[in-house]
């Protein structure tokens, strides 16, 4: 008998083993199984699953632009690719724009810093697609200012950011990592430049699914109930959804 898979028996209850047996191929299921239960100090996978399946933060920043996703339309800003604005803009972009650091970043558009980026014209995009990035600048709020000024009236922004999650040792060697989030802190964050009743902080993620996205385990290797139930103890991935208002 598979070394995993015995164990697995010997340790994990009943119920557990039956949620596993079905949902993924045999030696997987028990690998993830073991590696929960005996609590291992090494993670699974140290590329939060990218090579395996989905990271479990993208399922949930998929949620999120799901959601609100006719607010990605005319002309769009991401950053890094333009990968989600054409997945959830569709026919409603007219024009996409990608923002990089690097001027050698094959995919970008526009080369910039969002905390120095005086170049790009005021009043530009109609919605700002930023993803997992404002861990990575030290002045936050110089960031947010900029997106808030590249708006255009009635514009919004949709943002991700990590509240649980381990180091991008590549992005922190490169760029620097400084920041985790709580909900409490992105809405006092955005409510520096934008009115209180335009900004819609959430928070997604549990235990169980911040304990797996630790590990390095990947969506397909949980249930959807299990990454469904939101706990606002364990906010794993935060979402703002920011509108700039129409000058009076």
């Amino acid at each position: 008998m598979n070394l995993f898979k015995l164990t697995a028996q010997r340790l994990l209850p009943v119920p557990v083993q039956n949620l596993l047996r079905g949902r993924l191929p045999t030696w997987k299921r028990w690998r993830t199984a073991c590696w929960l239960r005996l609590g291992k100090t090494e993670p699974l996978r140290r590329d939060f699953g990218a090579e395996d399946g989905q990271p479990i933060d993208r399922y949930y920043i998929e949620q999120f632009l799901s959601q609100y996703a006719t607010d990605i339309h005319g002309h769009v800003l991401e950053v890094g690719d333009n990968d989600y604005t054409r997945r959830f803009g569709s026919d409603r972009v007219t024009h996409s724009d990608v923002l990089h650091v690097s001027p050698d970043h094959l995919k970008a558009t526009i080369i910039g810093d969002l905390t120095s980026a005086d170049h790009i014209p005021s009043e530009t995009f109609d919605c700002i697609i930023l993803t997992q990035t404002l861990q990575y600048p030290y002045h936050i709020l110089k960031a947010i200012r900029t997106c808030y000024r590249i708006l255009k009236s009635g514009g919004v922004i949709l943002v991700t950011l990590p509240g649980i999650q381990q180091i991008d040792r590549e992005d922190m060697e490169a760029y620097g990592e400084y920041w985790r989030f709580t909900t409490l802190s992105a809405h006092r964050l955005f409510t520096e430049y934008f009115p209180d009743d335009c900004v819609t902080v959430q928070s997604y993620g549990n235990v169980l699914a911040a304990m797996a996205f630790l590990y390095g385990v990947v969506t397909e290797e949980l249930k959807p109930h299990q990454l469904d139930l939101q706990d606002r103890d364990y906010e794993m991935t935060i979402t703002v959804r920011a509108v700039k208002p129409f000058e009076k």
